[in-house]
């Protein structure tokens, strides 16, 4: 069974949702950490409804926030807890898509994530794995987690923009090319951005980059 994510929701400016962005967040954060993205990316949408849930698990590292799954190298989880994790939150999170359109009256077509951090991990893992394909994904400051899996088990391909900033100390720049390898091998269309002398963030560079992706694939 899967888990029920809390979650927050900014209504589209002009009252009917053709589209849907949702923001996954990075390790120890909440849904909120992301949602106030929408409110620059809010008046160039105005007919996408924009949603943040939360994790599913309390975080190990962060009594406060929330995690996807465990990350052993900061928790000391075991390996196979943190795939375990994956599998599950995947599956959590597919469901909460699907909810989500079906209450908007929305198609998948019409959906992209916008993932940070861990966020982008599980934003990357599950929308090659979904029987149809989402709008988009701008993936913030994460990594593509087993690259040497993705061709075989992509079942679509949704263009993915990856966007990491080159002074990043958390996950390292160098993953960035790495996912871009991996996503062009495997026949995605990707394009990147890199977020020069940014760390592990958000710069206002990135999020410029990141709406014309989103207004260019997105229902208007």
């Amino acid at each position: 069974m899967t888990r029920e994510l809390n979650f927050g929701r900014r209504a589209p400016k002009s009252g009917q949702a053709k589209s849907m962005v949702v923001f996954v967040h990075g390790y120890g954060a909440d849904g909120a950490d992301l949602l106030g993205l929408a409110d620059p990316l809010a008046p160039h949408l105005p007919d996408t409804v924009f949603l943040a849930p939360d994790a599913p698990e309390n975080c190990a590292g962060n009594p406060f926030g929330y995690q996807w799954f465990p990350i052993p190298w900061l928790d000391g989880s075991s390996e196979e807890a943190a795939r375990q994790g994956l599998v599950r939150a995947a599956e959590d999170l597919n469901a909460f898509l699907d909810a989500r359109l079906a209450d908007e009256g929305l198609e998948p077509d019409s959906l992209a994530l916008v993932g940070f951090s861990q966020g982008t991990m599980i934003s990357l893992h599950i929308a090659p794995r979904r029987d149809r394909a989402i709008a988009g994904v701008v993936a913030f400051s994460g990594r593509l987690l087993a690259p040497e899996t993705l061709a075989a088990e992509a079942r679509v391909k949704p263009p993915v923009l990856l966007i990491h900033g080159d002074a990043d100390p958390v996950v390292p720049f160098q993953d960035m090319s790495l996912a871009g390898n991996a996503l062009v091998g495997a026949g995605f269309e990707t394009y990147g951005h890199v977020m020069q002398g940014t760390g592990h963030g958000i710069a206002p560079d990135g999020l410029s980059v990141a709406l014309s992706f989103l207004k260019e694939r997105l229902p208007a």
